[in-house]
Formats: structure tokens, sequence, C-alpha cells
């Protein structure tokens, strides 16, 4: 009923206030000059780790985290950005869209670090830093951060400048180039770890501060933690917290007061979408990635007018020498590659933590499953079994496409040496933004078939685990498989056409999908746009 209630309460107040809103959008033309600008997003700063830990056997990439973020390096990746913006004659100014500091809650002298360095930046490039707070950023709960402290730590960038502010949060409005206004939401919740604290009171400020910026011709650039469009699809339902609530009608409203383009972050993708309120207007979300994560990019802007134009550059040089000095344990064969060729290092760390973290997730403690427990032999043979399968080769004899042909199966060739790679690879698409896969690349056909082959075989794995072990074990000590060895003679009699195909891809064509395939028709990292204007 709550969430009725907000809902009629914005549908009301959009009826009151589009009439308005529209008046607003034609009373004066945005008289913004050509203005050029760069964008961040989570920087997640991190306090180096005194030395490296290892959480696998993979001698390059075994310390990659479980966030598959470059927390060690990301001091020098923050200061080759900073470097990269200050080079840039053309920007004008930087936009950080939140998570500065990755603990900025509880440790406040990550947040100092960063102040520090953008102080710095400002100091010696003589450019401006604007910042919004993100969910790492600040809360209201006992002991952390608290948006006061958040506000007076960064006190020198946007605050000092602020046209308007909100009191009750971090919001401001500021002036960053000459016809532009910046309208800086605080999007957070006050007190939950990842959703959104949006409410009417943000909907109506926003709307507001929208229309007074048309009013004096100044573009309104609305800048948040939170996505305010799909970056996936059906986000509101697979990744909710990651998007703000009754995201529809809130693009509706403030494009409506006449918001045309959001920066985002908070996904970690580099995304853009586009959302047609109306015939003959649109609203932009370009979501940016975060900074300290594969592919280490940031966003690139020239406002011109109703034109838009805009680019992902990537860190690609940073200052190794200083991340080994700050870190003790990285090999010279990590510190070369880091050295020469920063995009493949960032890349074989992503894939390791992505691999990391989804192997953790089926771990026995993580399915909250132990030994004598009812159904553990079950549920840590299907998860035993699944990962065995995830580190199997394709190619050879007892690869993957071998087994799968004994199920009648043929699998896609491909360059993918294991399952792992193939997801881990799919998944760095969507992170980077201008995802080259469709439903019907061969990447994504091999995956879905590769699911079916999986289940065939973790299945009835799992039987003779649980309940053909008693037969098994009368009819020879080495367990010969009586499940798998009937699943096998059966799947060679149906062929490809089978009920765990069909689930296999049920089930995993949505995932891949949203992460490995985009086809909204806006390009993610590098395009140009008209602004639409009109009602119609």
């Amino acid at each position: 009923m709550k969430r009725l209630a907000v809902f009629l309460a914005l549908t009301l107040l959009f009826l009151c206030l589009a009439p308005a809103a529209a008046a607003a959008d034609t009373a004066a033309d945005t008289a913004a000059l050509p203005v050029t600008f760069a964008v961040a997003s989570d920087l997640h700063y991190n306090e180096p780790d005194p030395a490296l830990t290892y959480f696998t056997e993979d001698p390059l990439f075994g310390h990659a985290n479980r966030r598959a973020a470059l927390e060690n390096e990301s001091g020098p990746i923050i200061d080759a950005f900073l470097a990269d913006a200050a080079a840039d004659d053309a920007v004008s100014f930087v936009l950080i869209s939140g998570d500065l500091a990755d603990n900025g809650k509880t440790k406040p002298e990550e947040h100092y670090a960063v102040a520090e360095k953008l102080a710095r930046f400002e100091r010696e490039s003589g450019k401006e830093v604007y910042v919004i707070n993100g969910n790492h950023d600040a809360s209201l709960n006992p002991g952390d951060t608290s948006f006061d402290d958040f506000k007076a730590v960064y006190a020198d960038f946007g605050y000092d400048r602020a046209v308007s502010r909100r009191g009750e949060d971090c919001s401001y409005t500021a002036d960053p180039a000459d016809g532009v206004r910046l309208i800086a939401l605080d999007s957070c919740s006050k007190t939950k770890s990842t959703e959104d604290g949006m409410t009417l009171s943000k909907v109506i400020w926003v709307m507001r501060e929208a229309a007074k910026a048309k009013r004096e011709g100044r573009e309104p650039i609305l800048m948040m933690h939170h996505n305010l469009l799909d970056h996936l699809p059906a986000q509101r339902i697979v990744s909710h917290d990651f998007i703000v609530r009754f995201h529809s009608l809130t693009a509706l409203l403030f494009s409506l007061s006449g918001v045309r383009v959001v920066l985002t972050g908070h996904e970690h993708c580099s995304d853009a979408a586009v959302k047609a309120v109306l015939p003959g207007r649109r609203i932009y979300d370009f979501a940016t990635t975060s900074l300290t994560m594969y592919p280490l990019s940031y966003r690139r802007f020239t406002l011109s007018g109703d034109t838009l134009v805009y680019g992902a550059p990537a860190v690609s040089k940073i200052d190794t020498a200083a991340v080994a000095a700050a870190t003790a344990g990285y090999t010279p064969e990590q510190l070369s590659l880091m050295e020469s060729d920063l995009a493949a290092y960032s890349l074989g760390y992503f894939k390791a933590g992505v691999k990391y973290r989804l192997a953790l997730g089926l771990s026995d403690e993580k399915l909250g499953i132990a030994p004598g427990e009812p159904f553990y032999g079950v549920a840590h043979t299907a998860a035993a079994g699944l990962l065995s399968a995830l580190d199997t080769p394709y190619a050879g004899e007892k690869g993957l496409a071998a087994g799968a042909a004994r199920f009648g199966m043929a699998l896609p060739e491909t360059d993918a040496e294991t399952p792992w790679d193939l997801i881990t690879t799919l998944a760095a698409a969507h992170y980077a933004g201008e995802e080259p896969y469709t439903p019907d690349s061969p990447e994504v056909r091999l995956l879905l078939k590769t699911a079916a082959f999986i289940l065939r075989t973790v299945l009835p794995d799992t039987a003779d685990a649980s309940l053909f072990a008693a037969a098994n074990r009368l009819l020879s000590s080495d367990q010969t498989g009586l499940a798998r060895r009937f699943a096998e003679s059966a799947a060679s009699l149906a062929g490809d056409a089978d009920p765990a195909g069909y689930l296999a891809a049920a089930l995993l064509s949505p995932l891949l999908i949203e992460f490995g395939c985009d086809g909204d028709g806006v390009p993610d990292n590098a395009g140009r746009v008209v602004l639409q204007t009109g009602l119609f």
C-alpha cells in the first residue's frame, strides 16, 4: 500500500507540474556554449595493503579479489585519470558521480586521501572538480561517516560553489561553465547499503531546479550515483539496488522539467541508455564504469547546444613504482605486464576476480551446508561437479566437446579455453560497454549448449552420489556411475532437444542478454546524439 501511495502521489505531481515544466522548457532556450568535461565514477579508493594476499594459485592474478577491483593500484589509477584531465586542454571541469572511497563509511582517512588528490589537481590544473556521494561514502548508521562529514571533507569540490543546496542530504546545484547548471543529487539511502534513497521531495527538488535552470538559459545536467534508466534488461527486477524506484515515472518527470542528460554510476558498467518519455522527447542516462575496474575508463563529453558528443577513454599508464613501493609482493612479471599493457593486466585481473567470486559462491560455507546435514551430499556434489565442469577445457580427449559428443551434442568451436574463460569474457564485455555479442553469436550459443551439457552431467552425477551410491558400491569399488550411463544413453536417443537444454536456455538467456548483448541502439562508449527538446 505504501508503494501504491507513493506512485499515486508521483502521478498527481506529474499532472500538476507537467504544464509548468513544459512552459519552463519553452521559456528560454538553453545557451550552453561548447563545453568539454570529464566524468569518472566509483573511484573506490583503497588504502593499499602492506603486502599481496593470494586467494588462488594463479601466479599472475591469484591476488584478484572478489570485487575484481584493482584496490592496491587505486591511488595511482586516480592520479593517472586526473593527470589525463589536466593535460586535456579542452576539458573545463571534472565530475565524479559517487563512491569516491571504497571504505569511506568506516575509514574517513580514505576520503581524506581522495580529497587531497582532488585539491592538488585543482591547484595545479586550475580546473574545478564537482562530486556527489555514493553508497560507499556515507550513511546515518552509528559510527559511519555522516552526510555532514562527507560535505565537510569535500567542501571545496562543488559545495563551495553551490547555487542551492538541500540541507537534509548531500544534494546541491552549481554552474561549472557558462550555459550549464549541474544538479548533483544525493540518490543514496540514509541507512541501507546499496539501494537508492529516492523520495518524493527529492524528485520535486530536481524538477524545480531543472525548470529554474531552463528559465535562466542553462542546460540542466543531472548527476547522481544510482541509475535512472535500465542498463540491464529488467534491471529493477534482477539488479534492483542499482536503479531508482519508479524509474520510468521519475524519468518522465525529470524530462518534462528540462533534464535531457543524466550521469550515473553504481552498476560499474559503461553503458548509454535512452528513454523516449513522450513523442519527440528523450532522456539519456550515461552510466560510467568504475574507474578502478577493467577497463579503467572514464567519460569525456562535449556539449554544444543540442548536440552531445561523448567518448570513453581509459587510463593506460600508472606509476608502477609507486604500486610496488606501497604493497610488497608484486613479482617482476606482474609489474612488467602492468607497465607494458595495463589494459591486459586489468582484464586478466577482472576475469580472475569474477571467477573467484562465483566459485566462492558455490563453496559449502556460502551455500550454508556442512557434512552430516540433510542433503549435504546432493548439494556438495552438485556444486563440486559444476565447478569441475567450468574448469574443464573444451578441447582434448577428456574435454567438454568430446564429453558432449557422447550425449549427441555438438559444441561450436571456440577460442575459449574453458567455460570460465567464456563466462568472464562475456562479463568483461558488459562492464566495458559496446558489447559485440548478439543472441545469435557463436559465443552465446556455445554458452547455452555448455549449460545444457553441464546440466546433463551434473544432475546424474549428483544422483550417483546420493540415490545410487549404495548400488554403485555393490557393483564396483570405483562407482560405475549408473545415473551418468543412463543419462548418456537416453541423451544419445533424444539428441540436442531435451528438457535440460530448454531449461538451460530459459535460465541463461536473460543473463546472457544482460551481460553480453546490448541492443538498445545507443553506442555505449563513443557517439553523438542530438538532444530533443519538443513535446511532440
